[in-house]
C-alpha cells in the first residue's frame, strides 16, 4: 500500500473553505433558530458511541459503520446518524423530564463507504426528535417543521413525499402471505425507486392475477388526499387501512397548518432505516434529484434503551443543501483594515476594539515605514485594494497625518 502524499485526504472527507463554512454556519444557525421557535431545545451528543448500544440501535448496516477499539478492547463506533444517540440520552439523562420532549441537533455523522466518486463518509445533519407523542398531530408537526426548516435554509422550491410503513407491511402481508423474502425484495425495489425490478419480481411470483394487479396499482398511489380513498379501496388488511386513516389525519392537520401545497402522498415511500414504524417522508429540492430531508415515526427504537415510548422526527441533509441549492446569495462582509505606525498604535488598536464591539470584522496591521501606508481615510467604497488585499474600509493612524477619517 502506497504512503499518502502530503496533501491527500482519506476518501469521502473534505475541507471546507471559508466561503463554504460561512454558508454552512448560516444554514445551521437559521434552521436551529427556526426549530427553537417551535419549542425544540438543542442538544449535543459525543462523536464516539459504544457499538453494542448506539451502533446496534442505529440500524446502519455494520458495513457502513466506522468501528474502532478503545484501550480496554471495547468496540466503539463513530455516530452514523443522530436519532439513536438522542434516544440513548432520552432514556437515561432525560428520563425524568415530562413528555413530550422536543429536541434539536446539528452534528457531523460518519458512514463507511466504498471508494466511489461523490460519496461522502462525513456529512452534516440538522434535525429534531419529538418524543412521547404518537398522535397524527405530532407527525404533522414534524412535517410542517421540516417545511419551515427547508425554507429557513434557503430552499425555495421543494416537495415533501409522505408515506406509511404500516400500509406497505399490511398490503404485502395480504397480497404475498407467507413469503417474507419476497416481501423484503419488493420493499427493497421500492426503497431504490426501481419500479422496473418491482414489476419483474411481481411477474416472477406465483400470485393470482388480482393480487398482482393490486400490487402493481401501488405504483400509481401518488397525489393529494384523494390517494387515501384509492388506497382504502385497494386493501382490506386491518394494518394497511389503519395506517391510511392515520395518514389522512396527518394530511388534515397539514391543511390546517397551511402547508399541504408542499406535500404529496406517495404510498411507495419506505424509510431507509429499519426502525421506522409509521409515517415516513422525504423532501426533494427542485435543483436536486435526491432528498434534502427525511424523517418519520420510530415507535420501537427507544425500547432498545429500556424506555418504550413513541417518537417521530426528521433531519435535513445539510451538505446537500450547502452544495446543491442556490438559495439567497451570500453577502460577503469585507473586513475593515486599520493600519498604524508605532507612535499611534494605541489609537489604532482602540479604534479596532470599538469597531469590533459594533459588530464589524477588523484586521489590524503595523507598518514600520511611511511608504507602506496608503493615505486613505474611512473610505466607504465597495472594495478598497490595499497591497492586493480586499477591505471594505481602511483607517490610517500615522504620526505624520494630523487626523484620521
Amino acid at each position: 500500500m502506497s504512503k499518502p502524499k502530503g496533501f491527500e485526504k482519506p476518501s469521502g472527507v473534505r475541507d471546507y473553505l471559508p466561503r463554504a463554512v460561512t454558508k454552512l454556519r448560516r444554514i445551521e444557525q437559521d434552521v436551529l433558530f427556526c426549530m427553537s421557535r417551535w419549542g425544540y431545545r438543542q442538544m449535543m451528543t459525543p462523536t464516539l458511541e459504544y457499538y453494542d448500544t448506539v451502533g446496534v440501535a442505529s440500524s446502519t448496516s455494520d458495513q457502513k459503520l466506522y468501528k474502532l477499539l478503545n484501550n480496554r478492547g471495547q468496540a466503539l463506533v463513530l455516530r452514523s446518524e443522530m436519532t439513536a444517540p438522542v434516544a440513548r440520552v432520552v432514556s437515561s439523562l432525560l428520563k425524568d423530564e415530562p413528555l413530550p420532549l422536543r429536541l434539536s441537533y446539528h452534528a457531523n455523522v460518519f458512514r463507511a463507504i466504498e471508494e466511489e466518486a461523490g460519496r461522502e463518509a462525513e456529512f452534516f445533519q440538522t434535525g429534531v426528535e419529538l418524543v412521547g407523542d404518537d398522535s397524527p398531530e405530532a407527525d404533522a408537526e414534524v412535517v410542517a417543521l421540516a417545511i419551515a426548516s427547508l425554507q429557513a435554509a434557503g430552499v425555495k422550491s421543494f416537495k415533501i413525499a409522505m408515506g406509511h410503513v404500516g400500509f406497505l407491511n399490511g398490503l404485502f402481508q395480504e397480497a404475498v402471505p407467507g413469503l417474507p423474502e419476497a416481501q423484503e425484495e419488493l420493499k427493497s425495489h421500492l426503497l431504490g425507486r426501481d419500479y422496473v425490478s418491482f414489476r419483474e419480481t411481481l411477474q416472477r411470483l406465483l400470485l393470482p392475477g388480482a393480487q398482482k394487479d393490486e400490487l402493481d396499482g401501488l405504483l400509481r398511489l401518488r397525489g393529494g388526499k384523494e390517494i387515501c380513498g384509492q388506497a382504502l379501496e385497494l386493501t382490506s388488511h386491518p394494518l394497511a387501512r389503519a395506517s391510511i386513516e392515520h395518514l389522512c389525519k396527518v394530511w388534515e392537520v397539514l391543511v390546517s397548518y397551511g402547508v399541504s401545497q408542499h406535500v404529496l402522498i406517495d404510498l411507495t415511500m419506505i424509510g431507509d432505516f429499519s426502525y421506522y414504524t409509521g409515517m415516513t417522508f422525504e423532501g426533494y429540492a427542485a435543483e436536486l434529484g435526491f432528498p434534502v430531508a427525511s424523517g418519520g415515526r420510530y415507535d420501537n427504537l427507544l425500547q432498545q434503551f429500556g424506555r418504550p415510548i413513541p417518537s417521530t422526527g426528521f433531519s435535513l441533509k445539510t451538505n446537500r443543501i450547502l452544495d446543491g441549492v442556490a438559495g439567497d446569495p451570500e453577502a460577503e462582509e469585507l473586513p475593515i483594515l486599520i493600519q498604524y505606525d508605532a507612535l499611534r498604535r494605541k489609537e489604532g488598536l482602540e479604534e479596532a476594539t470599538r469597531l469590533r464591539l459594533e459588530g464589524h470584522a477588523v484586521v489590524t496591521r503595523l507598518a514600520n515605514e511611511p511608504e507602506e501606508l496608503k493615505q486613505v481615510h474611512r473610505l466607504t467604497a465597495d472594495t478598497v485594494e490595499a497591497e492586493g488585499e480586499r477591505y471594505g474600509e481602511v483607517y490610517t493612524f500615522v504620526s505624520f497625518v494630523s487626523e484620521h477619517g
